[in-house]
């Protein structure tokens, strides 16, 4: 699949994202640069904590409303909704991954990516 097939520039959603993140208080926000990988999936990830199951469907549900509305777009596809451990929102060029605290633990994404380029968001009070 060509990435620049995609509607939407990169950087303009990975902001969008975010920001439908921090509007409900998403925790422990980071982005992974990942265009100067070779081989990666996509251009970017964008990862993001939740206390608990309800905010994990929130924060997922922010995401989709505001990138729909400033954007546009709607991700090509989403998984994980129904138990709520971690959501995955595939965009195509940009993949939002909306974990619980220990899963994210455990799956360590930004360590498997340890290459890419990581910006941390701050947290809104």
């Amino acid at each position: 699949m060509k990435k620049s097939s995609h509607k939407v520039e990169s950087e303009k959603l990975v902001a969008s994202i975010v920001d439908g993140l921090r509007e409900k208080k998403g925790k422990d926000i980071v982005t992974l640069d990942l265009r100067k990988i070779d081989n990666a999936v996509c251009d970017f990830f964008v990862v993001c904590s939740g206390d608990s199951n309800t905010q994990v469907n929130a924060l997922a549900g922010s995401v989709e409303e505001h990138v729909k509305k400033e954007l546009n777009d709607r991700p090509w596809h989403v998984e994980g909704t129904s138990n709520a451990e971690w959501v995955l929102m595939d965009y195509v060029n940009v993949v939002v991954h909306v974990f619980q605290r220990e899963p994210r633990e455990h799956y360590n994404i930004e360590g498997l990516w340890a290459d890419a380029l990581i910006k941390e968001y701050e947290e809104v009070a």
